[in-house]
């Protein structure tokens, strides 16, 4: 089988690059291949990386959602008011889920029924939903919680952390759904082209606004797992989380035109964030300087985006 450069840099340029950095950041510090900071990077991960699976449903669909940070925030907020006033914690999980679930829908109705662009109804909700936040915490973090409740960010069960058996559930059941079911073939069907998908009888809204809703729930369910980790909950949380999410998603392969990508790649994208953020904090940069390089990373992510498009 004759070797080409072009397709092995295409179908596993992400795993080679994923593997360059590992290693250029395992040369500069000695501590970053210990397993201790390999399950930390995985823990630290798991928050943005389960994001970035609802992301990748809603970018498949050829949408954006610039809100999830912010609804990440809201429904800790509100998870913390509830447990604060003793709420039993199945009654707790449920409702945080719900109002992630309902920001999703939200944004996925007013998207897809109201004809408004993702871009414009997400950075709308993203205003909502941190002012909400601000209202409903005074502006101040709610903290103090039941061992019950702290164990979801801070457990282990034979000894993994929580937050990385959730997240990798996560990837299965995200993988089982985009490959093995219905919503799955429409998610790539409307992203591919919405048209063609309206003309053949489906109803391509119901199942784009599907995904707004579980980018909503991916939040919420991040929302809990933060939450739990800080003890707290409070207006200051996920600033800024929407550009690792879609960082992570457009690295790992998915198409900012929709159609075309898959969990796995988002995986390791998220992992590449992962990776690159703790890297950083090792070797002393300043949060000043990691900000720039974040934005690099995005701007890079888009263009290699474009050079992928141009090569099809």
């Amino acid at each position: 089988m004759k070797f080409n450069l072009r397709n092995t840099l295409k179908n596993y340029g992400i795993v080679i690059a994923f593997l360059i950095i590992c290693a250029l950041l395992a040369f500069m510090s000695p501590v970053f291949f210990t397993l201790n900071n390999m399950i930390l990077v995985i823990r630290q991960t798991s928050i943005y990386g389960i994001m970035a699976v609802g992301m990748t449903f809603v970018i498949l669909t050829g949408g954006i959602d610039l809100s999830v940070g912010s609804i990440l925030a809201l429904s800790g907020a509100i998870c913390a008011g509830m447990l604060k006033s003793g709420m039993p914690l199945p009654l707790v999980l449920a409702l945080t889920m719900a109002v992630g679930l309902g920001c999703g829908l939200f944004n996925g109705l007013v998207i897809t029924v109201g004809r408004i662009t993702p871009f414009v109804v997400s950075l709308g909700m993203m205003s909502i939903a941190r002012g909400i936040t601000l209202i409903y915490t005074k502006g101040y973090p709610i903290s103090g919680f039941q061992p019950e409740f702290r164990f979801i960010g801070g457990g282990y069960v034979f000894g993994v952390p929580v937050p990385i058996i959730i997240f990798l559930g996560i990837v299965l059941i995200a993988f089982v759904v985009l490959t093995q079911t219905r919503l799955g073939r429409y998610t790539y069907a409307i992203g591919g082209n919405e048209e063609t998908v309206k003309l053949s009888g489906i109803n391509a809204g119901f199942f784009k606004s599907l995904a707004y809703v579980i980018a909503g729930l991916t939040a919420s369910i991040s929302a809990l797992i933060s939450t739990s980790r800080l003890n707290s909950g409070g207006p200051q949380a996920g600033i800024g989380y929407e550009l690792d999410v879609i960082a992570a998603v457009v690295i790992g392969g998915t198409s900012l035109n929709g159609g075309r990508g898959s969990i796995w790649g988002t995986f390791v994208g998220a992992l590449m964030i992962g990776v690159i953020n703790n890297g950083m904090n090792l070797l002393g940069i300043s949060s000043y300087f990691q900000l720039v390089v974040k934005g690099f990373i995005i701007i890079g992510a888009v263009l290699l985006d474009r050079l992928r498009e141009q090569a099809d």
